[in-house]
Parts: structure tokens; sequence; C-alpha cells
């Protein structure tokens, strides 16, 4: 369980840069006026959000910007772009080791050819230019309330204003999935490098944006128990309606029907393989148990996928963010005939592991034949906060650390569990003043506590916990002991040196390892699935 990010949050840092393409149907290169005033190709090139390179062998200058490309050679008279060829009637010249060309030839490129027919790159313009009425003019039915024209009107300065001045990449890719057609673009600000993504749905429409920092996780590894030819995967759509989330279904080759699990993340929004620096648990537990004949349903969560519509529900819940859609999941199964319907599960971790009994009471049909909690809060939300700030502070004192600024940050997550726990703020009744936003988030759920609703609750359960883990700490499994001994159908188990994202670890544990490639341990995964298959 991590520190509560609101999507509201993202939402105030949701803008970036347009995209350069040639116009649609052009069939000639376009020539242009000159002028005698120079200026530096990079800095132009760079204002524009295009990469530059230089060629020292060839004299050459590349200029890129999503698939455009143009080619440019020093004391040349003519520039290569995709392929046609323009005339200058400036040579580049080089000076002080600086390539200059003429300032009006430059921009007037570059002007004629970030003319796009995306309307992902149109809604992005009107962000930059500050004209809201432009950019709400791409955005779907749905998604109306959410992207007002006077939120988008504002949406770029107040990028800035968190992130600070920012330079465009120039990068631009795309990712088709059941739902939306993701458009990500690339940028660096003062503080961070960042990605966009402006959520298509499948009429061309803009549906939601997200908002991530910039993380290469290309150092992942599959984990040596993922057996790729013992399953396939297929894209599929979780729910209905516009929060409709887009999933995958990992299924065992062979004659099923095949029990099945569903993923369910914890707190922030998440991606369908739940990645985290250089860890993919939700991708390593789907390839783990597939490969030993346990099909997995795993979906990105309704705060990754529509961050924009979630932020603007003032009464969003724990329901909403956990429940409603793991649900939905159960009944897509049910319709799968490669499923085994008497034989569905569902495991949560982290803060998916605090939503299990809130699932198992919403689960009216009985669809659920077992639960899994993984690295799960038994106690009440605000509480578990303060408590794994605590814990951290002990470690990194333990560490040797500087403990001042994790000290200070412990009182802050404390005092906001005291005003969660004040008997006068209720959801009627909410303090005008809250730290963390949406409060009704907070306040809905105030007297929940999973392990004393879990004890009138009658599904077997599987409980695990990793010792090294600090952010749900070893008191809370063990509050889970304590709250669940007169029932017979729990297990529980705890791993030594295992953190919180279920990698096995020998330091101690206060998330800086997260970033590392890891893979989630096999004990984990073979202790699941080897509980699921007790189920005949």
């Amino acid at each position: 369980m991590s520190k509560k990010r609101t999507p509201l949050n993202a939402a105030i840092a949701a803008t970036i840069a347009l995209s350069l393409m040639l116009p649609m149907g052009a069939s000639a290169a376009p020539s242009f006026s000159s002028s005698t005033a120079l200026t530096p190709l990079r800095e132009s090139a760079l204002e524009y959000g295009a990469d530059v390179k230089w060629n020292q062998q060839t004299h050459t200058i590349i200029i890129t910007k999503g698939n455009i490309v143009i080619k440019l050679e020093a004391g040349k008279s003519q520039a290569i772009v995709n392929g046609k060829q323009v005339v200058l009637e400036h040579p580049i010249t080089i000076v002080s080791g600086h390539a200059l060309i003429d300032t009006k030839f430059i921009n007037e490129l570059f002007q004629e050819l970030q003319q796009s027919t995306d309307p992902a790159d149109l809604f992005i313009q009107g962000l930059q230019a500050g004209d809201g009425a432009e950019s709400a003019k791409y955005v779907s039915p749905s998604s109306a309330t959410a992207l007002q024209e006077n939120l988008l009107k504002v949406l770029w300065s107040n990028f800035e204003t968190v992130y600070g001045k920012m330079k465009l990449t120039g990068s631009k890719t795309e990712k088709v999935n059941a739902v939306h057609r993701n458009v990500t673009y690339g940028v660096e600000s003062e503080m961070v490098p960042l990605k966009i993504t402006v959520r298509m749905n499948l009429s061309g429409q803009v549906d939601d944006l997200n908002v991530t920092t910039a993380s290469d996780d290309s150092g992942y590894k599959k984990p040596s128990y993922d057996k790729p030819d013992s399953y396939t995967e297929q894209e599929v759509t979780v729910g209905q309606g516009s929060l409709a989330l887009p999933g995958t279904l990992t299924l065992p080759k062979g004659d099923g029907p095949f029990p099945a699990i569903v993923l369910v993340q914890g707190s922030g929004p998440h991606d369908r393989d739940s990645s985290i620096g250089g860890t993919k648990l939700f991708r390593d537990l789907a390839a783990g148990l597939a490969s030993q004949g346990i099909a997995v349903l795993r979906y990105d969560k309704v705060t990754y996928e529509h961050s924009f519509k979630v932020a603007t529900n003032p009464k969003f819940t724990m329901k909403q963010e956990s429940v409603d859609d793991a649900l939905a999941a159960v009944q897509m199964l049910k319709g799968n005939a490669s499923i085994d319907t008497s034989r569905i599960f569902v495991a949560g971790h982290s803060q998916g592991g605090y939503a299990i009994p809130l699932l198992v009471a919403e689960d009216k049909g009985h669809n659920v034949a077992g639960t899994v909690v993984i690295s799960g809060p038994s106690g009440k939300f605000a509480d578990v906060l303060a408590e794994q700030q605590q814990e951290l502070v002990q470690r990194v004192k333990q560490l040797g650390i500087d403990a001042a600024p994790y000290e200070q940050q412990a009182a802050q997550y404390i005092a906001l569990a005291n005003i969660v726990n004040d008997p006068q703020y209720t959801v009627d009744h909410m303090p005008e003043q809250f730290p963390l936003q949406p409060a009704y988030w907070w306040f809905e759920q105030k007297n929940y506590v999973p392990a004393e609703l879990a004890k009138s609750q009658s599904i077997p359960i599987l409980i695990l916990q990793g010792e090294n883990d600090w952010q749900v700490p070893m008191k809370q499994f063990e509050d889970w002991k304590t709250a669940l001994k007169d029932r017979k159908d729990v297990k529980f188990k705890s791993y030594p040196n295992v953190n919180h994202l279920l990698i096995s670890y020998q330091g101690v544990s206060i998330g800086a390892e997260y970033i590392q490639p890891s893979n989630v341990s096999e004990n984990i995964v073979d202790d699941i699935a080897t509980w699921i298959q007790e189920f005949k």
C-alpha cells in the first residue's frame, strides 16, 4: 500500500506537445521564401520539439520528429524532407561550431509540417495554445464533463506551474487496446521527464488523459518460471459503458475448463501488469500461474485508464475503485467456455487485498470460490498509512540515513489519520480543509476494518505476507491471524526477506530497490497455485 495518489493530482499536470506531421495528401515538397536573417538550427528545431543529430564525418544534420525526417548538409542549399527535396536560398552555414539556417525558412518549414489531421494532435495543440474551445471540439460526449472547456483552457499553464518550463522531446507513440487508442507524447520538464497519454475512443474522440513520469522499464526480465509455450494471451474488455477497461486473459494451453483468478491492484493508478520500477508483479503472477494450468485475468485499473473521468467524481469510493471492476471481471469469466465457473478466485494485492472483504460482501451471486489477500492491510486505511510511515522511519534509522525528512512525512500522515478518525467528521460532515482529496474517499470508509468484516464471512481465504514489507508491516498480518483465528477455512503464510512487491530482497527494504529489475518470488506463485488446485 503506497501513499494515496489521487487521479485529480495527475489531472492537474495533464498536457503535452503536438506532433509534427506532413499534410495529408501532400504530393510535392513545399517551396519557401528566404531572408538573410540566420538562426541557430539546433535551438530552433528544439523549440518545435524535434530531435537534432550531427554527423561529423558527413557534415550532415538529421532532424526528426515523429515519423518526419529532415536531412540538411553543411554548405548545401537544399533540404531533404521525407525524401523530397526543398531548395534553400541560403546554404547551411557553420559558425563557431553552430549550424545556422535562414530564420524564415525554418519557421515556415515547421509551421507547414506541423499541420496534422490527427485529433489527438489537434487536441494537444489547443491545450498548448490555451484554447479550451478548440480542444473541446475533439472530446467525446461521455467525457465532456471531465474535460470541460474551462479546464482545458488552463491545463497547459497548470502543467508548467507544477513541473516548470518544459521542452518537447518530439516522441509520439501509439498503442491500441480493447478500449482506447493511446497516443503518448514525451516531454522534458525542469523537474522530471513525463509521458502524457491522450486516450482516444474507438470513434476517434478524446476520451481521457493520463500523466506519468517517463520511466524506462526495458530492464524488466521475464521470470524463470514463465513458460510461454504453455499459455496464450488475448485482449479482452472488462465491464461496459464509459468506464469499460482493457485487460488480458492468460489461458493455459490444453483442454479446459481451467480454474481462473482475477488480479486486483494496490492503491494509485496501475496498468494491468502492476508495473512499478523494474517490476511487473501482475505479469509475473499471470505467467507463473498460467504455466501451472490456472487462467489469469488482469486489467488496467479504472484510475489509470479513466483518470480524468474518475477525478471529477467527488463521491468516488473504494468500492468503485477496487471492487466493481473485479466483480465485472468475474462475470466476464463466467461467460467463457474455457473457464471452470465453479473455480473462479480473486486475489488482491495491497489495497486490492484490503478490499477483498468488501468484494465478498458484494458478491451476491456467490460466484467467487475463494480469495487471496497478498500484502493486504487488515486495519483502517488511514491508520495503516500512518503505521507504514512510522515503520519507514525505523528502517531508515537502522540504515544510518538521516531520518528527519521521513519523520516530518510520518507526522503529516499521523495528523491525517487523526482527522479521519475524529468522530465529529463523517461523509455528511467533512472538514473544510483536508490534505488528500477527494475527502469523500477517506470518510466513506473511515469505519471499515477488513479483518472485522471477514470474521462473519465464510469464503475460503489465503493470506500471504512478505516479512520485509514496510508498506504493509507484519503487524497487519498478525492482526489478520488474530481476527480470523476461529475460522477453519483460512490459511496464512509469510515469507522471510520478501518485500511489498513480492520480491525476495536481502537488505532492509525502504522501497529504493523497487527500481531494480526483479520478479515475484516463485514460492508465492507456487503456493497460490497449490491452494487453488486443492479446489476440485
